[in-house]
This record gives structure tokens, C-alpha cells and sequence, in this order.
């Protein structure tokens, strides 16, 4: 008697390829929707995220930890681990700065079995995008070291505030770290400064890794993962950007938060006839910004005030930030039953013009099923109608406005205007 073999897990790599040999026509005999329904539909999946309001700390503290041993060197990204990471790091940091305006990065290095430190803390992006453009020109040698790059970490945010996070995100390249010591002693000190860890992989996973994002983090076995493809590592690093959630079982930490209040300075903008030194930099500027208690000139916003140690920021910083705790609602897709129901012909934002609505007779003769069934498999999570729904103001958007509102504008544009206010009728045309 022959035993069948048992059948093989599917790996995450294989899960993830795509299959464009598998591509099928749609009902016109056209792949041309084909490609825009996949493109549709990996727009959505990048957008369809959590929106459930939670206790969020907008005030970061994040160091970030690159790989910069010879492991980086291999070209299974294109064209090096290590300049692709600098490229996407680069994004990473005006990302970041642009959903955390009030928020606090450094940068370190892993290289020789030391850690280097690339970028000072700082709330300025220009700082770190300039270091990082340096290292462009080095080359990575040697072996990493987490140990040695978690101890820095812990100096480096030893002194952040308390009602701040305190986060490390590692990029790791390397299957080996060369440690001077007991790394789990590091371990147990991060847990005891409330730091949190998150690692990157680039090559396989790490027994040690894994151990490290789960101790620092509750438990919690989301905060460590390996980056199949170049689109896969841009979107665990974009991911970051967005703040963590306070933990329930942090009862510490909101004891601490939970009637704290923060000092902050709104200084005024200046225009100077003649350059003066300002206070953080020690450069010539015509321009500047006035500390509100100690009438210091800093450069740019936000800042701590080097003088007084005041946090300056803007009333546009602060009103950005509230976005993460009350996110937008994902909007829902749209079926043809539906289109035909509010006659919706363009995109309420940007008034592209929608698909042809098929007619009753079409929809009773069944080409309105075979379409629908044709774009089901060629696009799993799109919209049948390329329409989609905002469930408070029932306006139809395209999907580059449902990225575009998701991502940046954190509003709907019809939920803010004033086509919905009591006494005005309301357009069924979607404009």
C-alpha cells in the first residue's frame, strides 16, 4: 500500500507571486479591464485598514536601525539591498514626518559589529535625508550587531519624555548578529524603558527576532515579518508611519497619559531685513520663527526650543495629527444594482466619468451577470462598477480619489461640502 505524501504548506512567497500568466479576458474579449481591475483591486487592498477609533500615541519617539553589513550587498532586490533600502528609506522619512508632524526620528547604522549613529534625533526631515544621501557612497562591511544597536537605542531614548512612544524599527539583511553579551539581558531592558521593537527582514526569518518584537510588544507576533518583494518591503515600511496603539494591558502607561497635560509654545512667523543667527543651528537666516516664551529664533518647524526646551510647533501640525484617532471610513463598493439605483455617471471629486451603467434589458438578459462574474475573477476586491461609496454622504468617488482621500486629505470631499445640508437637495449625479 502507497501513502500519499502529505500536501505542502503554501509558503507566503508563493501565496504572494503574481500569476499574470493566469490572466483571463473579459466579457468584450478585452484584458485591458482585466489589468485596470487588478490594479484597482491591489489599490483597495493597500487601503482597507482597521478604521476603528483607538488610543493612539501621536507624539513619537522613533529611532531607526539600518543594516549596514556585507549582507546588504546581495542583489535579490534591485539593484542592492542597500541602496534600495536608502531609496526607500528616504520616502519612509517624508512620509513619516508628513503623518507625525509632532513627532521625533534618529537614524542608526549596524556595520563591523558596531552601532553607528547616521542622524541625531530630530524632528527635521531635511536632517536625516541628507545623512541618509551620504551613505550612498559607503559600503556595507562586516556583521550586524542587534545587541549593540539596542543598547544605543536605549541611550539614545532614555531622555524622551514620558508621554511620547518610544519605538525601534529595525531593517535586517543579515541572517547571523554579532553580540558582545547576553542579548536577552537587552531584551529585559527594553521591555523595563518601554520601548518597542519592530524588525524588518530581508532575507529568512530569526528565531531571535521574532523573540525580540514579541517580548517588547505584549506578545503581540504582528511586529515582525519578512519582505517577500520590493512591494512588499515598501508597504511594511509605510505601515510604520502610522502611530501604534496604546496596549489595555498598559495600565502604567495610561495611569501616566491619562491626565497629563503637555506645554506647548505656537511661535510667530518673522521676516528680518538682516541675517541673524538662530538658535538651533547657528546659521544666517533672514527668517525664522520667535519662541513664545523666550523669543529664541529657530529655523523650522516643529522644534524644541534649544534656549528654554519649549516644543514649537504649528496649529497645522497639531490639527494633522488628529486624523490617526479619528481615521475616514472605508468607503464601500458600489454593484451595478446600485449605480443603476442612484444614476451615478462621474466621480463626485474629480468628475472623471464612471463606466456605462448597463440597461434593465441588458441586466435581464444576463450580460450584466457575465461582466460582473468576468471582473469578480479577474479582480477579487474591486469594484464591480469601478464606483465607491461613501456610507455618510452616499457620493460615488473613483479609486484614485478613494486613495487620494484615504492617504492624504483624510476627509471626504462630500462629507465637507455642502451639498448635504438640511434645506439643500442633493445631486444624484454623484457632482
Amino acid at each position: 500500500m502507497v501513502s500519499r505524501p502529505k500536501q505542502r504548506a503554501q509558503a507566503k512567497w508563493e501565496a504572494a507571486a503574481n500569476r499574470n500568466w493566469e490572466l483571463q479576458a473579459d466579457a468584450d474579449g478585452s484584458i485591458e479591464g482585466v489589468l485596470g481591475g487588478l490594479e484597482e483591486a491591489s489599490k483597495r487592498k493597500r487601503l482597507l485598514k482597521d478604521t476603528t477609533p483607538l488610543q493612539r500615541g501621536i507624539i513619537r519617539h522613533t529611532l531607526l536601525v539600518l543594516d549596514l553589513s556585507s549582507a546588504m550587498n546581495e542583489k535579490d532586490l534591485r539593484p542592492t539591498r542597500h541602496l534600495l533600502t536608502l531609496t526607500y528609506t528616504i520616502a519612509f522619512v517624508r512620509e513619516y514626518f508628513e503623518q507625525n508632524p509632532i513627532s521625533q526620528l534618529g537614524i542608526l547604522g549596524m556595520r563591523e559589529g558596531l552601532a553607528i549613529r547616521v542622524s541625531d534625533m530630530s524632528g527635521n526631515p531635511n536632517d536625516h535625508i541628507v545623512a541618509l544621501k551620504n551613505l550612498r557612497g559607503t559600503e556595507p562591511k562586516g556583521n550586524p550587531s542587534l545587541q549593540n544597536a539596542l543598547d544605543m537605542a536605549r541611550a539614545a531614548l532614555h531622555h524622551t519624555p514620558s508621554h511620547g512612544t518610544r519605538e525601534v524599527v529595525i531593517v535586517l539583511g543579515a541572517l547571523l548578529t554579532s553580540d558582545p553579551g547576553d542579548i536577552h539581558d537587552t531584551i529585559k531592558a527594553c521591555i523595563r524603558d518601554r520601548i518597542r521593537v519592530r524588525i524588518i527582514g530581508l532575507a529568512a526569518q530569526m528565531h531571535i527576532c521574532a523573540e525580540i518584537c514579541s517580548k517588547t510588544n505584549g506578545g503581540d507576533l504582528n511586529y515582525y515579518d519578512v519582505a517577500v518583494d520590493e512591494v512588499d518591503y515598501r508597504q511594511q515600511l509605510m505601515q510604520i508611519t502610522t502611530p501604534p496603539v496604546l496596549r489595555s494591558t498598559d495600565t502604567e502607561a495610561q495611569k501616566r497619559n491619562q491626565a497629563a497635560l503637555l506645554m506647548m509654545g505656537f511661535p510667530s512667523r518673522i521676516v528680518e531685513e538682516t541675517a541673524t543667527l538662530c538658535a538651533c543651528h547657528g546659521n544666517l537666516t533672514r527668517g525664522g520663527y520667535l519662541c513664545s516664551r523666550c523669543k529664541a529664533k529657530v529655523c523650522s518647524m516643529p522644534a524644541t526650543c534649544p534656549t528654554c526646551d519649549l516644543t514649537l510647533i504649528l496649529s497645522t501640525h497639531l490639527a494633522r495629527s488628529y486624523h490617526h484617532l479619528f481615521p475616514l471610513r472605508n468607503w464601500a463598493e458600489v454593484s451595478w444594482t446600485r449605480a443603476r439605483q442612484t444614476g451615478s455617471t462621474q466621480c463626485y471629486g474629480c468628475l472623471s466619468s464612471f463606466p456605462r451603467i448597463p440597461s434593465r434589458q441588458e441586466a435581464a438578459n444576463g450580460h450584466e451577470a457575465d461582466r460582473a462574474s468576468a471582473r469578480t475573477k479577474r479582480a477579487e476586491g474591486a469594484s464591480e462598477s469601478s464606483r465607491y461609496e461613501c456610507e455618510t454622504c452616499q457620493n460615488h468617488f473613483c479609486i484614485d480619489c478613494d486613495v487620494f482621500c484615504h492617504e492624504v486629505v483624510h476627509n471626504c470631499p462630500g462629507c465637507q461640502s455642502s451639498a448635504h445640508l438640511p434645506g439643500v437637495p442633493a445631486d444624484t449625479n454623484g457632482g
